[in-house]
């Protein structure tokens, strides 16, 4: 984690100063001494959503190519306790 964390309560007091700060660097804002959440800049935040390409689908709409792969992958033993919950 970076130098420019902050308590949760810290940061509801002095939201503005952190808002400043991620316009340079990301904060990292901490519950309980452990990273909760991660303040960044609108331009950063863009960035990396455009470089997200995951699409969801629902499984009627896979693409046909898609279903006959998983048809025919092999997918190995079943685990004997997630077998054990099926029945």
């Amino acid at each position: 984690m970076s130098d420019n964390s902050v308590s949760a309560t810290e940061f509801q007091t002095r939201a503005g100063l952190y808002i400043e700060q991620a316009a340079k660097a990301p904060v990292f804002i901490t519950k309980h001494r452990r990273p909760a959440r991660v303040l960044i800049d609108i331009e950063e935040y863009n960035r990396l959503k455009a470089r997200d390409t995951r699409r969801v689908y629902a499984a009627e709409d896979l693409p046909d190519e898609w279903v006959e792969a998983l048809k025919s992958a092999d997918y190995g033993d079943a685990d004997p306790d997630l077998d054990a919950l099926m029945k």
